[in-house]
């Protein structure tokens, strides 16, 4: 599989990474779970991201027994910030003190020394992005962080954060039914920033297993129309637009079974024609209702 870079860091990265999110919620199944992991590795994908609070650090443990010995094989990402702060109803926190020990707890529950990519998970809109970022930075000057990343932030955020620290990638929820995030990789793009999308195959809804909002009944249609004269699934075809974008732009699919996985690894070989990929923005435009952005978690992206 392709390597593609990092940001600036000097990390490199499949083309096409795996959210391990999906494996720490009801039905889990660990065995199952590593199984998946360890042939993502096996496929070539040497990019995971995970959470502290995915799972309440199930998640960290998991990854870190699944790759327990292999940590230089792959580039792991892990996240801080979305947390039961009593202060904050919606559960962020975005304090320098919390910083330093989440980190400090995901590097024991990974059991790693080094985190290759740590994010901000949300910004926390009581704490100046500044302070945060600052912290983060003393992360990596200590040799516990290598590089430093931002999830769900605006254009103005970034800009403060990366002039504190580097910020190597922004991770936000991009795909055909929530094509939002796309106003971002203009700043992204001038800061030398990869962008990380995550959930992009809409949940679901665009592989056709799943059924997504009324309104896309008929973009559907379309979408398996011109994924059957490609001879590829509609989620294939979904993942190609998106890796179509350019080699700064890396999805993070997550899937709890090693076919789906397969059939996302095989989208890298798909490659709709400009005329395809036209016709894809036109009938899943950006104004969609079906296609706006949505929170998550009730959680709203901030400039803070």
């Amino acid at each position: 599989m392709e390597q593609v870079p990092l940001g600036s860091s000097g990390l490199m990265v499949s083309g096409l990474g795996y959210g391990c999110r999906s494996l720490s919620y009801a039905p889990r199944d660990d065995e199952a779970s590593a199984a998946v992991l360890r042939h993502a590795l096996e496929l070539g994908v040497t990019f995971f991201d995970t959470a502290d609070e995915y799972g309440e650090g199930h998640n960290e443990e998991l990854v870190g027994r699944v790759f327990a010995g292999r940590s230089d094989e792959l580039v792991l990402a892990s996240k801080l910030g979305c947390v039961g702060n009593p202060a904050d109803p919606a559960g962020v926190d975005g304090r320098p003190e919390q910083a330093r020990t989440a980190c400090e707890a995901s590097l024991l529950r990974l059991g790693l020394d080094v985190i290759d990519l740590y994010y901000l998970d949300r910004v926390d809109a009581a704490v100046p992005i500044e302070e945060t970022v600052g912290a983060m930075a003393e992360l990596v000057a200590a040799g516990k962080v290598r590089a430093l990343g931002l999830s769900e932030a605006v254009p103005a955020t970034i800009r403060r954060a990366h002039a504190v620290h580097p910020i190597t990638a922004l991770q936000t929820e991009l795909s055909l039914c929530a094509r939002g995030g796309e106003a971002l990789l203009a700043v992204c793009r001038e800061l030398g920033i990869t962008f990380v999308a995550r959930t992009p195959l809409g949940r679901g809804s665009l592989t056709g297993h799943v059924r997504g909002a009324p309104g896309n009944v008929e973009r559907m249609a379309r979408l398996c129309q011109m994924a059957a004269a490609l001879r590829c699934t509609p989620g294939q075809l979904a993942l190609a637009w998106l890796l179509a974008k350019g080699s700064d732009v890396v999805p993070i699919p997550g899937t709890r079974h090693v076919s789906h996985l397969e059939q996302n690894v095989a989208a890298l070989h798909v490659e709709p024609s400009p005329a395809q990929l036209r016709t894809l923005d036109a009938v899943f435009p950006v104004d969609a209702p079906a296609a706006r952005r949505k929170s998550v978690g009730g959680l709203e992206i901030v400039n803070r």
